[in-house]
């Protein structure tokens, strides 16, 4: 029993006077952070919503340290000619900005790319007849900005380059 006293008591000290004891290791990211990255980033509707769903409940998503920071659609209307584009611009920039960090970002940004396309169709799909034409002509000019212009970090993300 002494010895265990003797040993604890030196522990304790080492602790106290920060001699030579490592600091207790951080959280691990999970390692399934890529899938679920991915998962959140694909073309289709139930990606979208997956995403929505995890957006509104950041807090459970901790653990992955994602970087839900946006700003929305950039320099261009969040809203334009009324056009509420303003969540698909932000899933955007989640896919930007999480594939730039995880250094994955050149081999995901066509994919991002068309997952921003078809979220703006999604929006324009509940219009009909010349507000659906305009609202799809106007999802085609914000797709091409990203698609020309998003490697620059112009349009989708402009905190990084």
């Amino acid at each position: 029993m002494r010895p265990r006293l003797t040993a604890l008591a030196v522990s304790t000290a080492c602790l106290t006077l920060g001699l030579g004891v490592a600091a207790a290791p951080a959280h691990a990211v999970p390692a399934d952070k890529p899938q679920v990255l991915s998962q959140w980033t694909q073309t289709d509707a139930g990606s979208y919503n997956a995403w929505v769903s995890a957006n509104g409940n950041q807090g459970a998503w901790s653990a992955y340290q994602f970087n839900w920071s946006t700003d929305y659609c950039s320099s261009s209307p969040d809203n334009p000619l009324g056009f509420p584009f303003k969540t698909a611009c932000a899933r955007h920039d989640f896919g930007y900005r999480n594939y730039k960090e995880a250094g994955t970002f050149n081999a995901n940004k066509a994919r991002i790319d068309s997952a921003f396309y078809e979220d703006l169709k999604r929006v324009c799909a509940r219009y009909t007849g010349a507000t659906k034409t305009t609202c799809n002509g106007t999802a085609w000019t914000y797709y091409q900005a990203v698609d020309k212009l998003g490697f620059s970090g112009v349009v989708g993300d402009r905190t990084t380059a």
